[in-house]
This record gives structure tokens, sequence and C-alpha cells, in this order.
């Protein structure tokens, strides 16, 4: 089951630390032509990562010139904390909260390219409680965890007019939601609706927020500013090979990138990968060719439209600090 952090820099990382983001430093010296890229997931290995697993899998970092060490995420691991402390040269962030936190605290890292154009939150209803959309969801029961207060549930509560007198505390565990058929419960569209059916031998209603128009990105590549200055042509090489490896892992032969995922990750199993893999397909949720990997300043605006209204961030943020359009893949 994932578990998705919302990571507001505390005061453990101190703008000092921010502003000297610089990257990794490798102690190989690389071969000549070569970068050492060190890339920190934001989870343990799992097919909402396939496509930087398939990347390094099949060779599309080396034959772009990179010699690329992936670090497995996990609830320990602190990417943006790694990425300001140069322990790695890029990051990825699991949804646009966490780069526009980094914009608000005045870090020099921006998001280069987004590799889910639909965030994968959802929310999941039992199947039988006259729940056809989220609006039906006003006055109920929702199990959400503390970090989601001040994510999509801003946005909820702005469209829908939900209250904070309906939030329940989430644990990460769906048996509140199995017991109480009244009860919704936030997830991971690729992730807990599965789980969900499989323990409670029940189909929910699953409810992705990205087709009610929740705009944020998910999955994106971060970089410090050190290294787009230093090393453009690495940026540039890193998003058209991930991209690459997003196109093979989703429409391709995934064997690769599966092989990989459950080599670092031996909890995970075969099941798990197929079916998030073709819920990632069924939902859009990477996108078609010529979307993967995409960003616009619309979708950014209107991002944060939401979010300084509700209070977020204040209105006056420069919050095109967060990311840039100068990398985004061509020729896809």
């Amino acid at each position: 089951m994932r578990r998705r952090a919302f990571v507001v820099l505390g005061a453990a990382l101190s703008l000092a630390a921010l502003t000297a983001c610089s990257p990794a430093t490798n102690k190989d010296a690389a071969p000549a032509g070569v970068t050492k890229l060190k890339l920190a997931t934001d989870w343990r290995a799992e097919a909402e990562l396939g496509g930087y697993y398939q990347a390094l899998a099949t060779g599309e970092y080396k034959k772009r010139g990179l010699d690329v060490t992936l670090i497995q995420g996990g609830p320990a691991v602190n990417v943006p904390q790694l990425l300001a402390t140069g322990a790695v040269d890029v990051g990825v962030g699991s949804n646009s909260f966490i780069v526009m936190n980094l914009a608000k605290e005045g870090a020099p890292v921006k998001a280069v390219a987004a590799f889910m154009q639909k965030d994968p939150q959802v929310l999941i209803a039992h199947p039988d409680q006259g729940i056809h959309s989220i609006a039906d969801m006003k006055g109920r029961p929702i199990l959400l965890a503390d970090a989601s207060i001040t994510a999509f549930w801003v946005w909820l509560k702005a469209k829908y007019g939900f209250g904070d007198d309906q939030v329940r505390k989430y644990n990460y565990s769906s048996a509140p939601f199995l017991a109480d058929k009244r009860v919704i419960q936030q997830g991971y569209a690729t992730s807990e609706p599965y789980l969900i059916e499989k323990e409670g031998k029940i189909k929910p209603a699953v409810f992705l927020l990205a087709d009610s128009g929740y705009p944020a990105y998910a999955s994106m590549a971060l970089v410090p500013d050190s290294l787009i200055a230093k090393n453009p042509a690495a940026v540039q090489a890193f998003v058209e090979a991930t991209a690459a490896g997003w196109r093979s892992y989703l429409y391709g032969d995934p064997k690769p990138g599966d092989a990989a995922i459950l080599k670092d990750n031996p909890e995970m199993t075969q099941d798990v990968l197929d079916q998030a893999r073709e819920k990632m397909r069924s939902y859009g949720i990477v996108g078609k060719d010529g979307e993967i990997g995409q960003m616009s300043d619309a979708r950014w605006a209107e991002f944060f439209k939401v979010a300084s209204q509700q209070g977020v961030y204040p209105a006056t943020m420069d919050y095109k600090k967060a990311y840039t359009l100068q990398f985004l893949p061509k020729g896809q």
C-alpha cells in the first residue's frame, strides 16, 4: 500500500541548505562523455515508477550518455532534502504541492517534466450507497491522511463545498472503510482499489480526482538549478530517456522494468504490477504519445490559483519559479 507524502520543508532544512543546493558529487569519475546522475524515487519500487526502471533496464539512459544510479524511496526518504543537500541530482516529486512547497521555501529546485499527466489520487466509496459522483460525497465521512488536508482536500472544499467536519483520520488501513459502508476513503488509483477488492471481496466505486478537474501533476522530475545551469544537456537527456522508458513500459514490453522493480522490492508481486500498469493506461495517468512528460503554464496557473485562494500559498508568490518548460520531451 502506497503512502504519498505532501512534504513541507521544515526547520531542519534551513534556507541556507536550500540555497547551497548543488548536484551530487560522485567519487568515481565517469568515462569521457558520460554524466553520472543519482536519481531518488519517491517510493519503493513499483509500477508507478516503472518508466524510470524501464529506462534504466533497457539502456535508454546509457545510450544518451548518462550513468544513472537509482536510489529507492520509502517512508524514511525525503526527496526534497536529498536534493537540497546535494545528495542526489534528480528526484521524483510525487505531486504539485511538493513542487510548490519547494518554491515557497525559496529552494533552487525546479520540476523539469511531469511523467504523470493526472495525479492518481482517488476517492473510494462502497458500490451500493448511491454515490455516482464526487458531489454525492458531501456530508459523508471521508478518511483522509493528515497531509491530504492541506493538499487535494483544499481543492475538494473549493469545488464541492465539502466541510472539515467530514474529515476522519486515515492511517493507511482499509479496515475502517470496509467496516462502515457510509465511509469514503482516499487512495491511489493504482493501489487501494485493487487491495480493497482483494481483501474486502467488493468492487468499490472509484473516482479519480483528475477526471473531475483536479489540475495537479504527479511523478515530476525535480532538478537543482545548479545542474540546469551547469549541464542542461544532461537534464534534457534525462527527460528524453525517461519519457522513452515510460512509452516502452506502458505500450511496449514491460518485462525489463518489471524485473528491475521486483529485484529492488521483493515485497512487490507481478499481479500488483500488472493491474497498476493497466490502470495507468485505462485512466490515461501517464498520457499518450506526445503527452508523456509534458507540462504547461496554464495547468500550473490553474493549480496555483486554487491553492492560493484557499490560503495554502500567498497570492504574491512567484509560483513560476517552481518549474521550467525548457526541457520538455521533444520528438514524441
